[in-house]
């Protein structure tokens, strides 16, 4: 008897990663069974049941699970009850990401299509690198940090805990003596050029980018 294997979210994403997991599964885990988790039990989405959260975090069987949702709050708050819940976190990597020399990646990354990280890098719990986003050498990334679609992330950045990084955006290199900094729950907006470190908790927008003034 297999797992069963949730993925948390029905939205785009989740829809998008699904057969990521099926496909990564489906030889070294024939008989897992695949399911959405959800605040309330739906209809089946794509052919693949739809369970409600309450009843995966309570199942006695044995689960895994990754969370299919950008927001890096909510994403927090859901793999940690499901930590607690004794379901085992796993990295969901498409079949064209690459990985290169002595990378650590925390529990639950999901890496999308073409996307890649190379050499030298440290990654957090939950990051999600979209479909062709480039993570560079000697870069240190928190917990919960989401890349969209085409970001283009270069060496010696350090990206701390819940920051956004749009699609399309682009941070530019650091130095092993002055990192750009993407300060914790910093939002990077979509297209982005940031040439130089972000406060925490900022959001900026444009090229270069600059913070949003709030009026």
């Amino acid at each position: 008897m297999g797992r069963i294997v949730g993925v948390f979210g029905t939205a785009g994403f989740a829809r998008e990663v699904m057969p990521l997991v099926r496909r990564q599964l489906a030889e070294s885990y024939p008989d897992d069974d695949l399911v959405f988790v959800s605040p309330t039990a739906e209809p089946p989405v794509n052919g693949v049941p739809v369970i409600d959260e309450k009843e995966f975090l309570a199942s006695r069987d044995e689960r895994a699970f990754t969370v299919a949702i950008a927001d890096g709050r909510i994403r927090r708050k859901l793999f940690d009850r499901a930590v607690e819940s004794g379901a085992q976190p796993f990295e969901v990597r498409a079949a064209s990401a690459e990985v290169l020399d002595a990378v650590t990646l925390g529990p639950g990354a999901i890496l999308c299509g073409h996307s890649s990280v190379t050499s030298n890098t440290r990654v957090g719990i939950g990051f999600h690198l979209n479909i062709s986003s480039y993570l560079a050498h000697d870069c240190v990334i928190g917990d919960f940090v989401t890349f969209g679609p085409n970001v283009v992330c270069a060496g010696n950045v350090i990206i701390e805990d819940g920051a956004y990084i749009g699609g399309g955006a682009l941070i530019r290199q650091g130095r092993p003596d002055q990192t750009v900094v993407i300060g914790a729950g910093a939002v990077v907006g979509m297209g982005a050029v940031v040439t130089k470190s972000v406060l925490p908790g900022a959001t900026v927008v444009g090229n270069p980018a600059r913070p949003i003034v709030k009026g």
